[in-house]
């Protein structure tokens, strides 16, 4: 079953941007250290870290909370699983906010995709719940 779904568009230039204009203060907010190695182990950071902004802005919307209620940017990580898929790692309150909206007996599963087409970059996440094995 479907628990939430959400969506995002980032432009690409604007991380850029805050990127110059507040460097290692907005990197320390909004991502976890191994987003931020993945996104410098390539040439160019803001493209992978857009798309990165995007899928928490996205999984924000699917779990119903946004960026308020105790969830905050660096609760919500990008991982890729072993098969390269990626998906998001979440802690604090977003991990607490999913273990309230998943039903008894269900485990949750966060699906997502990314994308990006200079200067834009896009999320979508789809969470959503199974029964146990």
């Amino acid at each position: 079953m479907i628990l939430g779904i959400g969506n995002d568009l980032c432009d690409i230039r604007r991380i850029e941007r805050t990127l110059e204009r507040f460097g290692d203060r907005f990197l320390d907010r909004v991502f976890t250290d191994l987003e931020r190695k993945r996104a410098f182990a390539r040439g160019e950071p803001a493209p992978t870290l857009a798309k990165r902004f995007a899928a928490k802005e996205a999984c924000a919307k699917a779990l119903g909370t946004g960026l308020r209620n105790g969830t905050f940017w660096r609760d919500m990580g990008v991982v890729n699983l072993p098969s390269g898929r990626p998906t998001l790692a979440l802690t604090g309150g977003a991990k607490e906010h999913l273990d309230r909206m998943t039903p008894a007996g269900y485990e949750a599963r966060i699906d997502l995709t990314l994308t990006d087409e200079s200067p834009l970059a896009a999320a979508v996440v789809v969470i959503s719940a199974a029964p146990k094995a």
